[in-house]
């Protein structure tokens, strides 16, 4: 899984378009970390991003990612809407 991602997750005060668009990232992600995996193995896996060539980028794509991730499931949580378009007035 390898589509197109920021290296810096866009934050904001609620759920973002980028957050729904990368749902299933967001969903693999939280897996992966939950089954124990190495941040590197889920970089390499999720991002294609190689470590050994970009220690410090995979490293921070990884930890903006999951920090991204852990905060929208908290504020979202299961069963929620994440990953359906909002309607706002």
């Amino acid at each position: 899984m390898t589509d197109a991602f920021a290296d810096t997750v866009p934050i904001a005060p609620e759920l973002t378009d980028y957050d729904r668009a990368h749902i299933k990232l967001y969903a693999r992600l939280l897996d992966a970390t939950a089954d124990g995996a190495g941040w590197e193995e889920v970089v390499s896996v999720l991002f294609g991003i190689e470590v050994a060539h970009e220690p410090e980028r995979a490293r921070h794509v990884h930890d903006s990612h999951l920090a991204r991730t852990r905060w929208a499931w908290r504020v979202d949580g299961p069963g929620s809407d994440l990953g359906r378009p909002q309607v706002r007035p």
